[in-house]
């Protein structure tokens, strides 16, 4: 992982989120530039801004660097609903999703 991963995943999750650089640096209360002055390479965050932008993004620091998941919002929240199934459930869950990768 390098700062260039960072910046690149910042501005990704924020196009999937679908808010502005202007945007988010305010919902975070932050200047009006801020989040643009990460992604042009001039500042990186502070570990606790880091762990803010989790937050704002609803996923967890792993899921944030996690390459192999384009959208780990969504997965996040997919999840979050598993659990909230019974056994059952899940299984036919699992059958289902078995049954969409062989296509």
């Amino acid at each position: 992982m390098d700062e260039h991963f960072i910046r690149t995943r910042i501005t990704a999750l924020r196009m999937k989120k679908g808010v502005s650089e202007y945007r988010m640096s305010t919902d975070m209360g932050r200047s009006k530039s801020y989040i643009q002055g990460i992604t042009s390479g001039r500042s990186l965050p502070s570990m606790s801004e880091f762990l803010y932008m989790c937050e704002y993004f609803n996923i967890s620091p792993h899921e944030f660097f996690n390459e192999a998941v384009d959208d780990p919002a969504l997965l996040h929240e997919t999840i979050k609903a598993l659990r909230t199934l019974s056994e059952e459930d899940i299984a036919l869950t699992l059958k289902n999703i078995t049954r969409l990768q062989r296509r």
